[in-house]
C-alpha cells in the first residue's frame, strides 16, 4: 500500500473503528497528519490546530483498526496519556506485525 492509497483509506473509514488496519496503512496515514500539521504550524499555529483537531477522530479511527491488527483493543490508545512510558509502549504495540486474529484478517474488514 503507497502512500496516497493509505490516505484515502483512512479517511474513507473516517470513523470506522472495526477491522484492521496494516502497518503501511497506519503509518503512511500518521506521516500525512504529521507533516501537514508541521507545515500548517509554520503558516499558522491557529491552522495546525484546526486541522489537528478535525483528524483526530480519523487518527483514533486508524490506530484502533492498527491495534486490531496486532489482537489488541483499540481502547489501549490510552495508554498514551500516561506521559514517556505510554508513548513509547504505544508506539512498540503499532509497530508490531499483524497478524490473523479475532478482528479480521490483517489488514482487511471483517466481512
Amino acid at each position: 500500500m503507497n502512500f496516497v492509497e493509505s490516505v484515502t483509506k483512512c479517511f474513507t473509514k473516517y470513523a470506522d473503528f472495526s477491522g484492521t488496519a496494516g502497518r503501511p496503512e497506519y503509518w503512511w496515514f500518521f506521516l500525512f497528519l504529521f507533516g501537514v500539521s508541521l507545515v500548517l504550524r509554520f503558516i499558522s499555529p491557529t491552522l495546525s490546530m484546526i486541522f489537528s483537531l478535525a483528524t483526530i477522530v480519523p487518527s483514533l479511527a486508524a490506530g484502533a483498526r492498527r491495534l486490531h491488527d496486532t489482537d489488541r483493543s483499540g481502547w489501549l490508545q490510552l495508554i498514551a496519556l500516561i506521559p514517556v512510558l505510554g508513548w513509547i509502549a504505544l508506539i512498540y504495540f503499532l509497530a508490531q506485525e499483524g497478524k490473523a486474529n479475532r478482528y479480521g484478517t490483517p489488514g482487511v474488514l471483517p466481512a
